[in-house]
């Protein structure tokens, strides 16, 4: 049946896609042996260009993916959406209305969107964002999206997933970004500011030399040619400004492959995966150990009442 469920999946069957994901976000035991088994059937010599977006709030994340996927789909790529809806601290629920917002995408033929909640996994993905990007990869896709839930200074877990990370801002947006400018705009390769139409065009303008200027003052990158990382404008409401941002991303992830860089992060990402899967599951192990589990209860009853340091107490618990 698994082996059923991967060869589906490598024949892009969007239906055993959406399956195989379902089985990869369980938490049940027996589902993660399935998942793990259904991916070592699925074909590892396919490779899409991974594209992580982030923004602020209200800022078009979805109005754009959309009207890129259109524009990669309509040009005969493959392209899957991987939106991460954030996950209520309170009820653990989250809404997954990405198809929704994304309607004539979801209808087209060569496009795959999947929302997952975050549920509280910090990085602004899903806990198994990765696998499912490794699915959609061995179902064919040529470009997957990942949709992060919003720009925060947690939000590195992405950039270490992709090829690609591109930062979408709002005309006049800067000050939104004051508590986390300096990190993001690190970690982005692209930054395109959006809404760039209307009324708002002088301002976007505006704003998009603002970053061009900031950028140059970032230190320089091993991994970027000259020109990069840039800002340019575009509004994904009137389509214009995206055919230029698709070739500055296929100029940046062509110069990374033939300098050597694209694999070197592939091969870095890969080791990162594994080690973080290898202290996730020691941490899980060490959970269900009953006198572990025994002994975390009886020294976070002595941190609650002030008799031993937080620091002090898992010291104890892990000697």
């Amino acid at each position: 049946m698994i082996q059923d469920l991967a060869a589906q999946v490598a024949t892009g069957n969007r239906r055993a896609i959406a399956r195989a994901i379902t089985l990869i976000e369980s938490g049940r035991a027996d589902h993660r042996a399935q998942a793990q088994e259904m991916l070592g059937h699925l074909p590892i010599d396919r490779q899409a260009l991974r594209i992580g977006l982030s923004g602020t709030p209200g800022v078009g994340k979805s109005t754009f993916i959309e009207a890129f996927g259109l524009m990669l789909a309509e040009a005969g790529k493959k392209v899957a959406v991987l939106a991460v809806d954030p996950s209520s601290a309170r009820t653990g629920g989250s809404i997954l209305g990405d198809k929704t917002r994304m309607e004539q995408l979801s209808r087209h033929p060569n496009a795959f969107i999947r929302p997952s909640p975050s549920q509280s996994h910090l990085g602004g993905v899903a806990r198994r964002t990765r696998e499912a990007v490794q699915v959609c990869e061995g179902a064919g896709y040529d470009v997957v999206l990942i949709e992060t839930v919003g720009v925060g200074q947690s939000e590195t877990m992405v950039a270490e997933m992709c090829d690609l990370f591109v930062l979408l801002l709002a005309p006049a947006g800067g000050d939104e970004l004051q508590g986390v400018k300096r990190g993001i705009m690190e970690m982005a390769d692209l930054i395109l500011v959006n809404k760039a139409d209307g009324d708002l065009r002088a301002q976007a303008i505006r704003t998009c030399a603002d970053y061009a200027g900031a950028l140059r003052l970032l230190r320089k990158r091993p991994q970027d040619p000259d020109d990069f990382p840039k800002a340019l404008t575009m509004s994904a409401y009137d389509g214009v400004g995206l055919y230029e941002a698709w070739d500055e991303m296929q100029t940046l992830a062509n110069w990374r492959k033939d300098h050597g860089h694209w694999e070197a992060r592939r091969r870095s990402q890969a080791v990162g995966w594994f080690q973080e899967e290898v202290q996730s599951a020691l941490l899980a192990r060490a959970l269900a150990d009953p006198e572990t589990k025994d002994e975390m209860e009886r020294m976070g009853q002595a941190v609650a009442e002030g008799q031993v340091a937080p620091s002090v107490a898992a010291a104890r618990v892990l000697g």
